[in-house]
Protein backbone atom coordinates (compact mmCIF):
# COMPACT_ATOMS: atom_id res chain seq x y z
CA UNK A 1 0.00 0.00 0.00
CA UNK A 2 1.82 3.50 -1.18
CA UNK A 3 1.69 6.21 1.98
CA UNK A 4 -0.63 8.22 -0.20
CA UNK A 5 -3.37 5.54 0.01
CA UNK A 6 -3.74 5.81 3.93
CA UNK A 7 -3.86 9.67 4.72
CA UNK A 8 -5.56 8.48 8.74
CA UNK A 9 -4.75 6.62 11.20
CA UNK A 10 -6.87 4.96 14.06
CA UNK A 11 -5.85 6.53 17.35
CA UNK A 12 -7.69 7.29 20.57
CA UNK A 13 -6.59 10.01 23.49
CA UNK A 14 -5.02 8.29 26.89
CA UNK A 15 -4.24 10.12 30.13
CA UNK A 16 -0.54 9.96 31.79
CA UNK A 17 -1.99 7.49 33.83
CA UNK A 18 -3.16 5.19 31.07
CA UNK A 19 -6.84 5.89 31.23
CA UNK A 20 -8.48 5.84 27.92
CA UNK A 21 -10.73 8.93 27.60
CA UNK A 22 -11.71 8.16 24.01
CA UNK A 23 -13.16 5.28 21.46
CA UNK A 24 -11.10 4.97 18.78
CA UNK A 25 -11.11 7.78 15.99
CA UNK A 26 -9.60 8.31 12.32
CA UNK A 27 -7.24 11.34 13.01
CA UNK A 28 -5.80 12.47 9.55
CA UNK A 29 -1.81 11.97 9.62
CA UNK A 30 -1.22 16.16 9.10
CA UNK A 31 -3.49 17.00 12.40
CA UNK A 32 -1.94 19.91 14.05
CA UNK A 33 -0.68 20.56 17.50
CA UNK A 34 -4.38 22.99 17.94
CA UNK A 35 -6.51 20.67 16.00
CA UNK A 36 -5.62 18.31 18.94
CA UNK A 37 -6.08 20.96 21.50
CA UNK A 38 -9.68 21.19 20.45
CA UNK A 39 -10.60 18.00 20.31
CA UNK A 40 -8.92 17.02 23.57
CA UNK A 41 -10.76 19.75 25.44
CA UNK A 42 -14.40 18.89 24.18
CA UNK A 43 -13.57 15.17 24.66
CA UNK A 44 -12.90 15.85 27.94
CA UNK A 45 -15.57 18.57 28.57
CA UNK A 46 -13.42 21.16 29.42
CA UNK A 47 -15.04 24.99 29.60
CA UNK A 48 -11.89 26.87 29.18
CA UNK A 49 -8.75 25.81 26.88
CA UNK A 50 -6.87 23.80 28.60
CA UNK A 51 -3.16 23.76 27.34
CA UNK A 52 -1.87 20.13 26.31
CA UNK A 53 1.12 18.22 25.28
CA UNK A 54 0.77 15.43 23.07
CA UNK A 55 2.71 12.80 23.16
CA UNK A 56 3.19 9.20 21.02
CA UNK A 57 5.86 6.98 22.38
CA UNK A 58 7.23 9.21 24.42
CA UNK A 59 8.11 11.75 21.79
CA UNK A 60 6.07 14.85 21.93
CA UNK A 61 4.01 16.41 18.87
CA UNK A 62 5.16 19.74 18.73
CA UNK A 63 3.94 20.23 14.62
CA UNK A 64 1.38 17.52 13.07
CA UNK A 65 1.08 13.88 14.14
CA UNK A 66 2.65 12.24 11.20
CA UNK A 67 6.31 13.35 12.43
CA UNK A 68 5.87 10.71 15.78
CA UNK A 69 4.49 7.97 13.29
CA UNK A 70 7.12 5.26 12.37
CA UNK A 71 6.68 3.66 9.16
CA UNK A 72 4.81 0.76 10.56
CA UNK A 73 1.69 3.31 12.19
CA UNK A 74 1.97 5.30 8.82
CA UNK A 75 1.11 2.55 6.63
CA UNK A 76 -1.35 0.51 8.53
CA UNK A 77 -4.63 0.89 9.05
CA UNK A 78 -5.14 -1.28 12.17
CA UNK A 79 -2.68 -0.35 14.31
CA UNK A 80 -4.17 2.05 16.92
CA UNK A 81 -2.04 5.06 17.78
CA UNK A 82 -2.11 6.10 21.66
CA UNK A 83 -2.24 10.09 21.66
CA UNK A 84 -0.63 10.72 25.55
CA UNK A 85 -2.02 13.86 26.68
CA UNK A 86 -0.18 16.09 29.40
CA UNK A 87 -1.97 19.12 30.76
CA UNK A 88 0.45 22.10 30.90
CA UNK A 89 0.43 24.97 33.34
CA UNK A 90 -2.35 27.54 32.38
CA UNK A 91 -0.11 30.43 33.13
CA UNK A 92 3.26 31.16 31.62
CA UNK A 93 6.62 32.56 33.25
CA UNK A 94 8.14 34.82 31.70
CA UNK A 95 12.11 34.41 31.21
CA UNK A 96 14.08 36.82 33.55
CA UNK A 97 16.45 38.86 31.30
CA UNK A 98 18.18 41.98 33.62
CA UNK A 99 19.10 42.59 36.96
CA UNK A 100 16.69 45.54 37.70
CA UNK A 101 18.68 45.97 41.59
CA UNK A 102 21.99 45.23 43.26
CA UNK A 103 21.12 45.11 47.42
CA UNK A 104 24.17 45.58 49.29
CA UNK A 105 24.50 45.32 52.90
CA UNK A 106 26.09 42.17 54.21
CA UNK A 107 29.47 42.17 55.40
CA UNK A 108 30.27 38.98 54.14
CA UNK A 109 29.53 36.11 51.63
CA UNK A 110 25.29 35.94 50.87
CA UNK A 111 25.04 31.67 51.40
CA UNK A 112 21.10 31.41 51.29
CA UNK A 113 18.48 33.40 49.97
CA UNK A 114 14.76 32.44 50.17
CA UNK A 115 11.60 33.89 48.88
CA UNK A 116 8.42 33.89 51.14
CA UNK A 117 5.70 31.76 50.19
CA UNK A 118 3.62 34.44 49.15
CA UNK A 119 6.24 36.30 47.34
CA UNK A 120 6.05 39.22 48.84
CA UNK A 121 9.08 39.23 51.09
CA UNK A 122 12.88 38.03 50.44
CA UNK A 123 15.07 36.91 53.76
CA UNK A 124 19.17 36.26 53.24
CA UNK A 125 22.16 34.44 55.74
CA UNK A 126 25.42 35.77 55.40
CA UNK A 127 28.65 34.99 56.67
CA UNK A 128 28.74 38.44 58.08
CA UNK A 129 26.15 36.46 61.18
CA UNK A 130 23.37 38.13 60.24
CA UNK A 131 19.58 37.58 58.66
CA UNK A 132 17.87 40.38 56.27
CA UNK A 133 14.69 40.42 55.11
CA UNK A 134 14.13 42.71 51.90
CA UNK A 135 11.09 44.73 50.69
CA UNK A 136 10.27 43.54 47.16
CA UNK A 137 7.76 46.19 46.42
CA UNK A 138 10.34 48.63 47.51
CA UNK A 139 13.65 46.52 46.70
CA UNK A 140 15.53 47.92 50.08
CA UNK A 141 16.30 46.73 53.56
CA UNK A 142 13.70 45.99 55.63
CA UNK A 143 14.81 44.60 58.86
CA UNK A 144 18.16 43.46 60.01
CA UNK A 145 18.41 40.19 62.30
CA UNK A 146 21.24 40.22 64.63
CA UNK A 147 21.70 37.56 67.14
CA UNK A 148 23.82 34.97 65.64
CA UNK A 149 27.28 35.14 66.66
CA UNK A 150 29.12 32.96 63.67
CA UNK A 151 27.97 32.30 60.09
CA UNK A 152 24.18 31.94 59.04
CA UNK A 153 24.36 28.73 56.64
CA UNK A 154 20.54 28.04 56.24
CA UNK A 155 17.10 29.74 56.41
CA UNK A 156 13.32 28.47 56.27
CA UNK A 157 10.44 30.08 55.98
CA UNK A 158 7.49 28.81 57.63
CA UNK A 159 4.29 28.23 55.34
CA UNK A 160 2.39 31.38 56.15
CA UNK A 161 5.58 33.59 55.43
CA UNK A 162 5.09 34.75 58.93
CA UNK A 163 8.41 33.33 60.69
CA UNK A 164 11.74 32.73 59.42
CA UNK A 165 13.88 30.33 60.90
CA UNK A 166 17.53 30.08 60.47
CA UNK A 167 20.59 27.74 61.67
CA UNK A 168 24.18 29.05 62.19
CA UNK A 169 27.55 27.53 62.45
CA UNK A 170 27.65 27.34 66.15
CA UNK A 171 24.48 24.92 66.57
CA UNK A 172 22.11 27.60 67.55
CA UNK A 173 18.69 28.21 65.92
CA UNK A 174 16.65 31.38 66.08
CA UNK A 175 13.59 32.05 64.31
CA UNK A 176 11.96 35.74 63.43
CA UNK A 177 8.97 37.44 63.15
CA UNK A 178 8.70 38.91 59.61
CA UNK A 179 6.92 41.83 60.12
CA UNK A 180 8.50 43.09 63.04
CA UNK A 181 12.24 41.66 62.37
CA UNK A 182 12.20 40.56 66.14
CA UNK A 183 13.23 37.06 67.42
CA UNK A 184 10.29 34.89 68.65
CA UNK A 185 11.15 32.85 71.32
CA UNK A 186 14.18 32.47 72.96
CA UNK A 187 17.57 31.03 70.96
CA UNK A 188 17.07 27.04 70.18
CA UNK A 189 20.01 24.93 71.30
CA UNK A 190 21.23 21.53 71.91
CA UNK A 191 22.98 21.00 68.17
CA UNK A 192 26.59 20.61 69.52
CA UNK A 193 28.06 21.58 66.00
CA UNK A 194 26.67 23.35 62.95
CA UNK A 195 23.27 23.22 61.35
CA UNK A 196 23.11 22.06 58.04
CA UNK A 197 19.01 22.35 57.02
CA UNK A 198 15.60 23.02 58.24
CA UNK A 199 12.75 22.43 57.09
CA UNK A 200 8.82 23.50 58.34
CA UNK A 201 6.14 20.92 58.71
CA UNK A 202 3.73 20.76 55.79
CA UNK A 203 0.89 23.40 56.46
CA UNK A 204 -2.03 20.35 55.81
CA UNK A 205 -0.47 18.31 59.03
CA UNK A 206 0.31 21.62 61.07
CA UNK A 207 -1.99 24.38 60.22
CA UNK A 208 -0.58 26.52 63.48
CA UNK A 209 2.93 26.77 61.45
CA UNK A 210 5.12 26.40 64.89
CA UNK A 211 6.75 23.15 63.80
CA UNK A 212 9.78 22.67 62.46
CA UNK A 213 12.93 20.28 61.94
CA UNK A 214 16.79 20.95 62.73
CA UNK A 215 19.64 19.09 60.79
CA UNK A 216 23.50 19.03 61.88
CA UNK A 217 26.69 17.80 62.11
CA UNK A 218 26.24 16.16 65.14
CA UNK A 219 24.49 13.59 63.22
CA UNK A 220 21.01 14.80 64.99
CA UNK A 221 17.73 15.60 63.36
CA UNK A 222 15.31 17.79 66.52
CA UNK A 223 12.06 18.93 66.04
CA UNK A 224 11.24 22.18 67.68
CA UNK A 225 8.22 24.28 68.77
CA UNK A 226 9.07 27.58 67.38
CA UNK A 227 6.68 29.67 70.35
CA UNK A 228 8.16 27.47 73.01
CA UNK A 229 11.78 27.63 72.02
CA UNK A 230 11.70 23.69 73.33
CA UNK A 231 13.12 20.74 71.52
CA UNK A 232 10.26 18.17 71.19
CA UNK A 233 12.31 15.37 69.87
CA UNK A 234 15.75 14.45 68.96
CA UNK A 235 15.93 11.85 66.31
CA UNK A 236 19.61 10.08 66.17
CA UNK A 237 20.49 6.91 63.99
CA UNK A 238 23.17 8.44 61.24
CA UNK A 239 26.93 7.77 62.24
CA UNK A 240 27.65 10.94 60.47
CA UNK A 241 26.93 14.46 59.35
CA UNK A 242 23.43 14.83 57.99
CA UNK A 243 23.42 16.90 55.10
CA UNK A 244 19.79 17.66 53.97
CA UNK A 245 16.56 17.27 55.29
CA UNK A 246 13.03 17.30 54.02
CA UNK A 247 9.29 16.96 55.57
CA UNK A 248 6.70 15.26 53.63
CA UNK A 249 3.42 15.34 53.12
CA UNK A 250 2.78 12.25 55.19
CA UNK A 251 4.21 13.24 58.44
CA UNK A 252 7.52 11.44 57.44
CA UNK A 253 11.08 12.93 57.59
CA UNK A 254 13.92 11.74 55.09
CA UNK A 255 17.23 12.72 56.08
CA UNK A 256 20.53 12.15 53.94
CA UNK A 257 23.84 11.57 55.48
CA UNK A 258 27.92 11.38 54.90
CA UNK A 259 27.22 7.99 56.56
CA UNK A 260 25.59 6.98 52.39
CA UNK A 261 22.28 6.26 54.00
CA UNK A 262 18.79 8.27 53.76
CA UNK A 263 16.53 7.35 56.74
CA UNK A 264 12.72 7.53 56.62
CA UNK A 265 11.39 8.69 60.06
CA UNK A 266 7.77 9.29 61.47
CA UNK A 267 8.01 12.47 62.70
CA UNK A 268 5.12 12.43 65.28
CA UNK A 269 6.47 9.54 67.14
CA UNK A 270 10.70 9.57 66.11
CA UNK A 271 10.34 6.37 64.86
CA UNK A 272 12.52 5.20 62.31
CA UNK A 273 10.65 3.84 59.16
CA UNK A 274 13.71 2.57 57.11
CA UNK A 275 17.04 3.26 55.79
CA UNK A 276 17.41 3.66 51.98
CA UNK A 277 20.90 2.29 51.02
CA UNK A 278 22.83 2.25 47.38
CA UNK A 279 25.28 5.15 47.31
CA UNK A 280 28.85 4.80 47.48
CA UNK A 281 30.19 8.22 49.33
CA UNK A 282 28.24 10.97 50.67
CA UNK A 283 24.86 11.84 49.98
CA UNK A 284 25.01 15.93 49.53
CA UNK A 285 21.11 16.57 48.22
CA UNK A 286 17.71 15.43 48.65
CA UNK A 287 14.51 16.94 46.36
CA UNK A 288 10.83 15.62 47.21
CA UNK A 289 8.44 15.29 44.24
CA UNK A 290 6.14 17.30 46.55
CA UNK A 291 8.07 20.34 47.73
CA UNK A 292 6.81 22.83 45.75
CA UNK A 293 3.18 21.92 47.02
CA UNK A 294 3.89 21.81 50.04
CA UNK A 295 5.96 25.45 50.09
CA UNK A 296 2.75 27.28 48.11
CA UNK A 297 0.27 25.57 50.44
CA UNK A 298 -1.25 28.84 51.67
CA UNK A 299 -0.89 30.62 47.95
CA UNK A 300 -3.59 30.87 45.91
CA UNK A 301 -2.25 29.35 42.59
CA UNK A 302 -1.41 31.46 39.10
CA UNK A 303 -4.00 31.09 36.54
CA UNK A 304 -6.78 29.82 39.51
CA UNK A 305 -9.72 31.36 39.76
CA UNK A 306 -10.34 32.55 43.35
CA UNK A 307 -7.70 35.08 44.92
CA UNK A 308 -9.32 34.13 48.22
CA UNK A 309 -9.98 30.40 48.93
CA UNK A 310 -12.83 30.64 51.88
CA UNK A 311 -10.76 26.80 53.34
CA UNK A 312 -7.09 27.41 52.51
CA UNK A 313 -6.56 23.99 54.93
CA UNK A 314 -8.93 21.81 52.97
CA UNK A 315 -7.39 23.34 49.36
CA UNK A 316 -3.86 22.86 50.82
CA UNK A 317 -5.05 19.09 51.53
CA UNK A 318 -6.59 18.45 48.26
CA UNK A 319 -3.43 20.04 45.93
CA UNK A 320 -1.11 17.41 47.53
CA UNK A 321 -3.43 14.65 46.77
CA UNK A 322 -3.25 15.52 43.42
CA UNK A 323 0.45 16.07 43.23
CA UNK A 324 0.78 12.44 45.14
CA UNK A 325 -2.52 10.88 42.93
CA UNK A 326 -0.29 9.58 40.77
CA UNK A 327 2.12 7.11 42.51
CA UNK A 328 2.83 8.82 45.50
CA UNK A 329 5.73 10.65 46.91
CA UNK A 330 8.85 10.60 45.50
CA UNK A 331 12.43 11.36 46.78
CA UNK A 332 15.33 11.75 44.90
CA UNK A 333 19.05 11.73 46.39
CA UNK A 334 22.46 13.05 44.94
CA UNK A 335 25.26 12.13 46.27
CA UNK A 336 29.01 12.36 45.61
CA UNK A 337 29.59 9.15 44.14
CA UNK A 338 28.42 10.94 40.80
CA UNK A 339 24.95 9.05 40.89
CA UNK A 340 21.52 10.16 41.57
CA UNK A 341 18.55 7.49 42.99
CA UNK A 342 14.97 7.53 42.84
CA UNK A 343 13.17 6.07 45.63
CA UNK A 344 9.30 5.62 46.47
CA UNK A 345 10.15 6.14 50.07
CA UNK A 346 6.84 6.12 51.53
CA UNK A 347 6.50 2.22 50.97
CA UNK A 348 9.68 0.46 49.72
CA UNK A 349 13.46 0.76 50.51
CA UNK A 350 14.27 -0.29 47.42
CA UNK A 351 15.14 2.25 44.77
CA UNK A 352 12.74 2.92 41.66
CA UNK A 353 16.29 4.13 39.46
CA UNK A 354 20.17 4.40 39.24
CA UNK A 355 20.60 7.58 37.41
CA UNK A 356 24.11 8.20 36.37
CA UNK A 357 25.73 10.41 33.78
CA UNK A 358 27.30 13.08 36.05
CA UNK A 359 31.38 13.33 35.86
CA UNK A 360 31.58 14.51 39.22
CA UNK A 361 29.90 15.15 42.27
CA UNK A 362 25.78 16.26 42.26
CA UNK A 363 24.95 18.85 44.82
CA UNK A 364 21.62 20.01 43.97
CA UNK A 365 18.29 18.07 42.82
CA UNK A 366 15.06 19.78 42.49
CA UNK A 367 11.44 18.30 41.09
CA UNK A 368 9.76 20.55 38.70
CA UNK A 369 6.60 21.89 40.33
CA UNK A 370 4.11 20.07 38.26
CA UNK A 371 6.32 16.78 39.41
CA UNK A 372 6.86 15.25 35.82
CA UNK A 373 10.69 16.39 35.23
CA UNK A 374 13.30 16.30 37.69
CA UNK A 375 17.15 18.53 37.09
CA UNK A 376 20.24 18.16 38.39
CA UNK A 377 23.28 20.20 38.89
CA UNK A 378 26.81 18.89 39.07
CA UNK A 379 30.46 20.33 39.74
CA UNK A 380 30.93 19.09 36.49
CA UNK A 381 29.43 22.20 35.18
CA UNK A 382 26.18 20.59 33.35
CA UNK A 383 22.81 20.18 34.22
CA UNK A 384 20.98 17.01 33.60
CA UNK A 385 17.13 16.40 33.17
CA UNK A 386 15.46 13.06 34.01
CA UNK A 387 11.29 12.15 33.79
CA UNK A 388 10.23 12.98 37.57
CA UNK A 389 8.34 9.02 37.52
CA UNK A 390 10.90 6.67 35.75
CA UNK A 391 14.19 8.24 36.51
CA UNK A 392 15.02 8.12 32.71
CA UNK A 393 17.66 10.69 31.48
CA UNK A 394 16.10 13.41 29.31
CA UNK A 395 19.25 15.18 28.38
CA UNK A 396 21.81 17.32 29.48
CA UNK A 397 22.41 21.05 29.40
CA UNK A 398 25.85 23.02 28.70
CA UNK A 399 27.24 26.43 29.18
CA UNK A 400 28.64 27.15 32.48
CA UNK A 401 32.45 26.85 32.64
CA UNK A 402 33.04 26.24 36.11
CA UNK A 403 30.67 24.19 38.70
CA UNK A 404 27.08 24.49 39.20
CA UNK A 405 26.36 25.25 42.92
CA UNK A 406 22.54 25.58 42.19
CA UNK A 407 19.25 24.94 40.54
CA UNK A 408 15.69 26.54 40.25
CA UNK A 409 12.20 25.79 38.47
CA UNK A 410 10.19 28.45 37.33
CA UNK A 411 6.36 28.00 38.49
CA UNK A 412 4.89 26.79 35.21
CA UNK A 413 8.25 24.06 35.00
CA UNK A 414 9.15 25.01 31.51
CA UNK A 415 12.07 27.27 32.46
CA UNK A 416 15.09 26.51 35.45
CA UNK A 417 17.67 29.25 36.48
CA UNK A 418 21.22 27.89 37.81
CA UNK A 419 24.04 29.63 39.25
CA UNK A 420 27.22 28.77 39.50
CA UNK A 421 31.55 29.16 40.52
CA UNK A 422 31.74 31.33 37.43
CA UNK A 423 29.89 34.01 38.88
CA UNK A 424 26.98 33.94 36.50
CA UNK A 425 23.42 32.75 36.39
CA UNK A 426 21.88 31.07 33.50
CA UNK A 427 18.30 30.31 32.26
CA UNK A 428 17.52 27.42 30.63
CA UNK A 429 14.27 26.65 28.29
CA UNK A 430 13.06 22.79 29.58
CA UNK A 431 11.97 21.98 26.57
CA UNK A 432 13.85 23.03 23.96
CA UNK A 433 17.07 22.03 26.59
CA UNK A 434 19.06 25.29 25.61
CA UNK A 435 20.36 28.06 27.15
CA UNK A 436 17.65 30.84 27.65
CA UNK A 437 20.23 33.63 28.58
CA UNK A 438 22.84 34.35 30.28
CA UNK A 439 22.86 36.67 33.46
CA UNK A 440 26.22 38.44 33.93
CA UNK A 441 26.52 40.55 37.35
CA UNK A 442 28.11 39.11 39.82
CA UNK A 443 31.52 39.62 40.42
CA UNK A 444 32.80 36.74 42.29
CA UNK A 445 30.64 32.98 42.62
CA UNK A 446 27.19 32.66 43.23
CA UNK A 447 26.16 30.46 45.81
CA UNK A 448 22.05 30.80 46.17
CA UNK A 449 19.73 31.32 43.68
CA UNK A 450 15.60 31.34 44.18
CA UNK A 451 12.68 31.73 41.67
CA UNK A 452 9.83 33.47 43.54
CA UNK A 453 6.66 31.36 44.05
CA UNK A 454 4.55 33.67 41.55
CA UNK A 455 7.01 33.36 38.93
CA UNK A 456 7.89 37.21 38.86
CA UNK A 457 11.48 38.06 39.89
CA UNK A 458 14.70 35.62 40.50
CA UNK A 459 17.32 36.29 43.47
CA UNK A 460 20.50 35.78 43.84
CA UNK A 461 23.49 35.92 45.97
CA UNK A 462 27.07 34.81 46.53
CA UNK A 463 30.87 35.52 47.66
CA UNK A 464 30.29 39.24 46.43
CA UNK A 465 28.31 39.96 49.70
CA UNK A 466 25.76 41.38 47.37
CA UNK A 467 22.27 40.34 46.65
CA UNK A 468 20.93 41.25 42.83
CA UNK A 469 17.43 40.47 41.76
CA UNK A 470 16.59 40.04 38.01
CA UNK A 471 13.22 40.20 36.22
CA UNK A 472 11.95 40.16 32.43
Amino acid sequence: MTEDAVSTVLARFKSETGETVSNMMDLPRDVTVNHLQLICNSLLKQDESVPYAFFVDDKEITNNLDECLDAKKKFSTELVVDIVYQEQAVFKVRPITRCTSSLPGHAEAVISVQFSPDSRKLASGSGDTTVRFWDLDMQTPLHTCEGHKNWVLCIAWSPNSKYLVSGCKNGMIMSWNVETGKRVGPPMTGHKQWITALCWAPYHLSPECRIFASSSKDGDIRIWDIILGQCQRSLTSHTRSITCLKWGGTGLLYSSSQDRTIKVWRADDGILCRTLEGHAHWVNTLALSTDYVIKTAMVPQPGSNSDKNDNVLAEAKKRYDVAVANGGERLISGSDDFTLFLWAPESSKNSVARMTGHQQLINCVQFSPDTRLAASASFDKSIKLWDGKTGQFLGTMRGHVQAVYMICWSADSRLLVSGSADSTLKVWDVKAKKLQGDLPGHADEVFAVDWSPDGHQVASGGKDKVLRLWTH
